[in-house]
């Protein structure tokens, strides 16, 4: 027996240096070369701090603190290599799977991306990966991150990629996307996640199919549900040369306070919406897409109140220095808006509620700066009258103050049938007075 106990204390020893051996092997000397050869083909500075081969429990290669860049572009904690040591005799070299962890991209990176992707001309690939693996990956754009998030890539016998499947770590959101003729399919759906870029909706659920290529996106699907409400539609991403976007959407009853709110932290509105917006936006890199982007749309929103002004108490005041604070309840707000390069512009404005009703256009600037005129038809004494509001101030603290001819005319009215009906009646003769002298002053040049 000591013959055995000779040959098993043997192998412990054969076992121990084999596992201690690869701590002692360094391939750092070939850091240099690797460097160059990698700077070459992506055009950018590229750096490693080290190298190590290991044999437990199957020989593998795993490469540390790479970044890709000059302002670290691309950076990657660990990447583990491990190949097919049989294949390394053979014409074509197999590597079974390549794991790598904590992969950053910022936005540089990614408008970097498709010129990296593109053909080097050099022939047919002499190295076959048969799965990517990809943990704790991150995303970071210039306000906001994506991730981090998990990617599983599985690559079919002649090396093209037969399915991946992309999962945030939070569990949230889930994209499969597989290979279809010229294209890829792309099937994603989500449940109560946060949107990253632009105003953080969250969605309570998200779906979004389509068909991608490496230079745009076709989602012929988008279906969510959020804030109580629905919308759905479909969109078209292309980034060949610069990015455009185009799409369009159907929403129904989403509560409108939290919306408002997030496209402007001093928006107060309440109530169910129903629009159709169509988005568009043509931007040289991704980065300026949000601040680009175009939003058209008729709009209703029903049941709500414009917390912040009492149109009604404006009107019926007459307060040549502006009436500010209160509400308006409202049974139906209507118009068309247009929202582009961070200002709001709301047209055929029609308000409705009980005894008041009111019209107008607004506008609110990139400095959250109101303008515009509201008509108020209000009653008094049994009589009703359009009483003309100019819409001043900001969206924190808005502002109506009645046109000087309102004023002028309703102080006429007072003095002679007194107030109540003679305030009334004198408003009303005010406004047609400006309306006349308006429509002389609107007549085009040279008339």
């Amino acid at each position: 027996m000591k013959w055995l106990k000779r040959i098993l204390i043997g192998l412990a020893a054969l076992l121990v240096i084999a596992v201690a051996l690869p701590f002692f092997i360094t391939l750092d000397d070939y850091i240099p070369w690797i460097e160059k050869e990698a700077a070459a083909r992506l055009k950018e500075p590229v750096s490693i701090k080290s190298i190590r081969f290991t044999a437990l429990p199957l020989p593998h290669v795993t490469v540390s603190g790479i970044t890709v860049g000059t302002t670290d572009d691309i950076s990657l904690g660990k990447v583990r290599v491990t190949p097919d040591l049989f294949s390394l005799l053979q014409s074509t070299k197999v590597i079974k799977s390549i794991e790598i962890d904590s992969l950053l991209l910022t936005r540089r990176a990614i408008d970097k991306i498709p010129a990296w992707a593109k053909p080097d001309g050099a022939g047919p690939s002499q190295v076959r990966v048969v799965s990517i693996r990809l943990d704790n990956a991150l995303v970071r754009l210039d306000k906001a991150n994506f991730g981090p998030f998990d990617v599983r890539v599985n690559i079919d016998g002649k090396g093209e990629p037969q399915d991946a499947l992309i999962t945030t770590q939070d569990g949230k959101l889930r994209a499969f996307i597989k290979p279809d003729k010229s294209g890829y399919l792309v099937d994603a759906s989500a449940k109560s996640w946060t949107l990253p870029v632009g105003p953080a909706f969250v969605f309570d659920e998200l779906i979004i199919k389509g068909v991608a290529t490496l230079n745009d996106a076709n989602l012929s699907e988008i279906s969510a549900r959020l804030y109580g409400g629905t919308a759905q539609g479909k969109a078209a991403i292309s980034w060949q040369k610069g990015m455009q976007f185009k799409g369009n959407l159907e929403v129904n009853q989403v509560e409108m306070q939290k919306i408002a709110s997030l496209l402007s932290a001093k928006t107060r509105i309440s109530g169910k919406l129903t629009a159709k917006p169509v988005l568009s936006a043509s931007v040289a890199s991704a980065d300026r897409l949000m601040n680009a982007l175009r939003l058209e749309t008729p709009f209703t929103v029903h049941n709500g109140v414009i917390h912040g002004v009492d149109i009604q108490q404006a009107a019926t005041s007459l307060i040549k220095r502006g009436a500010s604070g209160g509400e308006t309840r409202f049974d139906q707000l209507s118009g068309h808006l247009v929202m582009a390069h961070g200002s709001y512009r709301f047209t055929q404005l029609q308000i409705a509620s009980g005894a008041l009703a009111a019209d107008g256009n607004v506008s609110i600037s990139p400095k959250q700066e109101l303008a515009g005129r509201l008509n108020a038809r209000v009653k008094a004494m049994g009589t009703s009258a359009i009483v003309p509001l100019n819409v001043a101030g900001t969206v924190d603290a808005p502002l109506l103050y009645p046109t000087a001819g309102t004023v002028a005319g309703a102080a006429v009215g007072t003095a002679i049938l007194g107030p109540g009906l003679g305030t009334s009646v004198g408003a009303k003769a005010g406004d047609w007075v400006e309306g006349l002298f308006g429509k002389k002053e609107e007549k085009k040049p040279g008339k």
